[in-house]
């Protein structure tokens, strides 16, 4: 890690953070900072409340206590709206209307011009389907135009939940490599996965299970506290481990 790199804020503070579901118990407890400018990976099997997280850190889901403090600000702030980028799991996109049309239409409310449509698109590697409608799209084609919207606005954070699913191996690869790419100019991003192999790209990593944080390290501390180069077989060690301790 460079100086310069080590004396830049955190990009996320989560203290204390609450959230119920009518008298459910979603998110318990969860504390922990993001650095500015990494990958951070949130894993975890489904339910254990990757989305709500996400959500919250977002500014779209009502918490009930704690707080999360997005660069600088409370999350949800109207001064982050064009600083935060976030993609859902369901793509936000017009199917009537073209790739570059609907990646304009979000640029436009994020006062994002023509030039940073067309970075998006690049980015995303649609530029050789700009012109044609969302719905004449493949299912990894689609999710990439929701990345490009996402995009568009150029955040300085990026959340992205589940960006990868449903996509083939070499289309996964080729957004890992561009995720990785946009760290390296600055851009922070959390991604949430329950392919534990993505792991292994992330700086850093969250583990959730049942709303609780069940640990923050990186891929290579995961390894060594597991035992094992599978990060898979690791995580599940880790959980043995707590339910272990909890029984005795």
């Amino acid at each position: 890690m460079t100086a310069q790199r080590a004396a830049e804020p955190d990009a996320v503070e989560v203290s204390g953070l609450m959230i119920n579901r009518g008298r459910h118990r979603v998110l318990t407890d969860l504390s922990f900072t993001l650095p500015s400018g990494r990958i951070t990976g949130l894993l975890g099997p489904s339910g254990s409340g990757k989305t709500t997280l996400m959500r919250a850190i977002v500014g779209a889901q009502r918490i009930g206590g704690g707080s999360v403090v997005v660069l600088g600000r409370a999350a949800g702030h109207p001064s982050l709206r064009r600083r935060v980028g976030y993609m859902t799991q369901d793509p936000s996109v017009y199917p009537d209307l073209t790739v570059e049309a609907n990646v304009r239409y979000f640029g436009a409310m994020a006062g994002a011009g023509r030039r940073d449509a067309q970075a998006a698109v690049d980015a995303v590697g649609l530029s050789d389907l700009r012109r044609r409608k969302a719905r004449d799209l493949s299912g990894g084609q689609f999710s990439r135009v929701s990345l490009a919207c996402a995009l568009v606005a150029r955040p300085v954070l990026l959340v992205l939940d589940e960006p990868t699913v449903g996509l083939d191996p070499v289309l996964r690869v080729d957004l890992w490599n561009r995720f990785a790419a946009l760290a390296a100019e600055g851009t922070t991003l959390i991604i949430s996965s329950h392919v534990m192999e993505e792991a292994g790209r992330c700086d850093s990593l969250l583990l959730l299970r049942e709303g609780r944080l069940l640990a923050q390290l990186t891929p290579q501390e995961l390894r060594r506290r597991g035992a094992t180069d599978d990060l898979e077989l690791a995580f599940l060690r880790l959980i043995q481990a707590q339910n272990a301790g909890v029984a005795s």
